[in-house]
This record gives structure tokens, C-alpha cells and sequence, in this order.
């Protein structure tokens, strides 16, 4: 199948999904109370197919980037009758139900695909869970020029405790280009430092990096039969510790490290047996780049847990990831976390794509985690999202009237141009991301 028509659908089943839970939500609450529900619909208008049961019309519409849950008498500005399977005739404690349960549904949904996948198993890198202590730090890196060491053990990033080298790389990876403080443990004795991380690569959300790493190294798990590898003696099992010198911590390093070197006696230090050797080998060629036929790993465990030690690790992983979340909008609101990190549907739709084709697990996985999202960020008050109404109604009850539809009026009004921002600046950088358009950008 086409890698363009795995994207699509891919991107289609993961939004419908989304989208369908949450309007399925608001749906199911209104219902549960006695609200007249109108229309259900997946897609915006125009609806291309539809069908009525009771008082209920449901509707697929054309645009597939959205859906609505229309219920009886839930705009101030339409007729209302005062009858009780409105909207607006039940009170705010019965509206808020409705309100919430479309995000409640999303953040659900997080959990539960989150439960599924850890419960089918994986390899995870086995650094992931392990203190943050500096095994290299990267020749011409930030971290190098502020003072990092081999040994560092890292406390905290921006005077948040990191105890993981997962969490530390969350924190760091959302201030690209931002100044922040690193707190270390160093011979016994607390030291901070400034560092300001550099966008990663190639990476297309300038994610935040300043050139740490584990102490961590690929191993060679096969070695093909009479290729370059096979001649210099390298065997499998071998764990390769560096490559000219230089050091080798992960997989991606190894292979780029080859890759450069085609036709070029290259030195590899490698571990085998507990006893540290030198190799030389002579990468082939395949295309341009150099190529010694081994099979590359970077180290990793197996995570396998119970039904119900998955669901706890659901729980705690998406808490994580929620705190993570807010973070980084509060980081937006103060600048500490660069804008170019946001996504748009070109972008979801990509990721959606890429996971697709390593199967239905990874693309689980990232529906999980833009679910959460989905679910956190409509709780966000701003007028408009879910909670914006909420919050409308909270100030309507601390001032124990309801505000005039001039007023409610103003503060959409407001809440459009805050989305329609976002939305002008996600589609900036999804674009921006497609390497074609960025060379129409001199500004870039």
C-alpha cells in the first residue's frame, strides 16, 4: 500500500476515534439527563450521508477534521420554549456534566489504549528508568561549553527534579533554545549551571537537546556472513563502545558513525567478554554510504506486566504525561517552551502515517497520547473549548447571575481569536516542517 494512502488512513482512524469519543461523551450525558439531542455529527457540514432515530438526526459530515453534538436550546441567541430537555433550562450543575464528560471521555480513552498497549509488552531502552548520571557528553555540545561532566548526576532541570533519564529528556527536549538551569550532584556536592539546549538534529519540533548521554552502548546482534564486519572479525554480542575514538552510546550513532566512512579503514572499540578490543574494518559501500553488514541494538529490557500492573502503570505514565502538558502550556504563556513545538493536522497526520507503518501498536500508542492531549488542553479555559463554557458558567456562579448574551458574545468573541491563533500558528509550523516550503521562507 502506498506510504501517502497509509497516512490518510491512518489519520482518518485516528481523528474519527478522537473525535467520535468526545462528541459520544457530551452525547451520553445529555441523554443520560433529558436533553433533547438534535444532531450528532462526525465531520463538518455539509453532511454527504445522515439518518434520523427518535429526536436524533446522525450525520457524517464532508470535512473530517471535527464533529458537533447539537442539542436543543444550548445558544442563548435561538428561540427557546423553557421546556426542561433544553440545554439552558437545566441548571448549571446538570450542564457542567455535559460540558466535561466530552474531554473525561478523551482522557478515558488515554488510559485505557495506554493499558492496552504496555499489557501487550515491549522493549524499552534500559537506560529509560535509570538516575540521569552523564555516561558522554558530546564533543562541541551545550553541555560540553557549560561544564557538564562525565559522572554529573542530574537533579533538576528549571528547578524541577528529574530522577530518570525519561523525565530529564522531557524537560530539556521542551526548551530548545531557552536558557535553564541544570542542578548536579558532582563529587558529593550540589552545583547548578546554565545551559541552553539546541534543536536536535533534524528533528522537525525543535525538540530540546544539550548533549548528554547514558552510559549506555549498541551492541551487534548479527553479523552478516562475508561482508565488511564478518572479514575484520567482529562477532555477534559484541558491544561496540566507540568509534575513532569517539564515543558510542546509541544505535543511531553507531549507524551514522558507518555510514560516514565509506571505503575508510575505521577503528572500532568494542567490549566482548568482559575484555576490551580494537578492530579495524573497512566499511563497503551501498549508495554513498558506508555499509559493514552487522545488525545494530541499542541496550534494552523487556517490559511484559500483569493486566492489572498495566493499568497502574497506565495511571502513573499519563499522570506524568498530564504534568508534562501543563508544563509546557504554561512554558508557551512565559516563553520557556518554543511555539515551534506545537502540531497541526499535517503534522498529526505525518506522525500518524509513520506509526501506522510500524504497525497497529505504535499508532495506538500515539492516539493515546493525542487523546490526552485533546482531553487536557478542551479543559483549558479559554471560550469556546469545553472548558471555556465551564468557566463561564463557574464566574456566572460566583456572581450569582447570568451574564448578558452581549457579555457571553464578547468573551467568544475573545476565545475565537485565541484559537484561531493557535490555529494560524500550528499550520505556520506544519508547514515549515515540509522541507520544500521552508526554502520559500528566507525569514527561516
Amino acid at each position: 500500500m502506498p506510504s501517502s494512502l497509509i497516512t490518510v488512513l491512518a489519520f482518518a482512524f485516528v481523528l474519527g476515534v478522537l473525535i467520535f469519543v468526545h462528541e459520544l461523551g457530551h452525547f451520553l450525558a445529555a441523554k443520560r439527563i433529558g436533553i433533547r439531542v438534535l444532531k450528532f455529527q462526525l465531520g463538518f457540514n455539509p453532511t454527504i450521508a445522515s439518518f434520523k432515530r427518535g429526536d436524533t438526526e446522525y450525520g457524517l459530515g464532508a470535512l473530517p477534521l471535527g464533529g458537533y453534538v447539537k442539542m436543543a436550546g444550548d445558544s442563548p441567541e435561538e428561540a427557546r420554549t423553557g421546556q426542561p430537555d433544553e440545554f439552558l433550562s437545566r441548571s448549571k450543575w446538570e450542564r457542567f456534566q455535559v460540558l466535561i464528560m466530552g474531554p473525561a471521555m478523551n482522557i478515558l480513552l488515554a488510559f485505557v489504549v495506554t493499558a492496552v498497549v504496555l499489557y501487550r509488552g515491549a522493549e524499552v531502552p534500559a537506560y529509560q528508568d535509570q538516575a540521569p548520571v552523564i555516561g558522554a557528553v558530546m564533543p562541541g555540545s551545550p553541555a560540553e561549553k557549560s561544564d557538564l561532566r562525565v559522572g554529573d548526576l542530574i537533579l533538576t532541570v528549571a528547578n524541577r527534579r528529574v530522577d530518570t533519564w525519561e523525565a530529564f529528556f522531557m524537560a530539556i527536549g521542551a526548551r530548545a533554545n531557552r536558557e535553564v538551569a541544570i542542578g548536579l550532584e558532582r563529587a558529593g556536592r550540589e552545583v547548578e549551571l546554565t545551559v541552553t539546549p539546541a534543536p536536535a538534529g533534524q528533528s522537525r519540533f525543535e525538540i530540546g537537546d544539550i548533549g548528554v548521554l547514558p552510559n549506555v552502548h549498541p551492541r551487534i546482534p548479527a553479523v552478516s556472513k562475508g561482508e565488511a564486519a564478518d572479514r575484520a572479525g567482529l562477532k555477534a554480542g559484541d558491544v561496540v563502545l566507540a568509534v575513532q575514538g569517539r564515543p558510542i552510546m546509541l544505535a543511531s550513532q553507531l549507524k551514522d558513525a558507518i555510514s560516514r566512512r565509506p571505503g575508510q579503514a575505521t577503528v572500532l572499540t568494542i567490549l566482548r567478554d568482559g575484555a576490551r578490543l580494537e578492530i579495524e574494518a573497512t566499511p563497503g559501500t551501498r549508495g554513498e554510504i558506508g555499509w559493514l553488514g552487522i545488525g545494530i541494538a541499542d541496550e534494552t529490557k523487556s517490559v511484559k506486566p500483569g493486566a492489572f500492573e498495566a493499568v497502574g502503570m497506565s495511571v502513573r505514565r499519563n499522570a506524568e504525561y498530564s504534568l508534562l502538558i501543563f508544563q509546557t502550556v504554561w512554558g508557551l504563556l512565559t516563553r520557556e517552551t518554543s511555539p515551534k513545538q506545537l502540531m497541526g493536522p499535517l503534522a498529526i497526520a505525518q506522525l500518524s502515517g509513520e506509526s501506522a507503518q510500524l504497525g497497529w501498536i505504535p499508532l495506538l500508542g500515539l492516539m493515546a497520547s493525542i487523546s490526552l492531549n485533546l482531553g487536557l488542553l478542551n479543559l483549558l479555559p479559554i471560550p469556546i473549548l469545553d472548558g471555556g463554557h465551564i468557566f463561564i458558567m463557574a464566574m456566572e456562579g460566583l456572581a450569582r447571575r447570568d451574564f448578558s448574551v452581549r457579555v457571553k458574545e464578547k468573551m467568544l468573541v475573545a476565545g475565537f481569536v485565541v484559537i484561531m491563533m493557535l490555529m494560524v500558528t500550528v499550520i505556520y509550523n506544519d508547514l515549515a516542517r515540509i522541507s520544500w516550503i521552508e526554502r520559500l521562507m528566507p525569514w527561516r
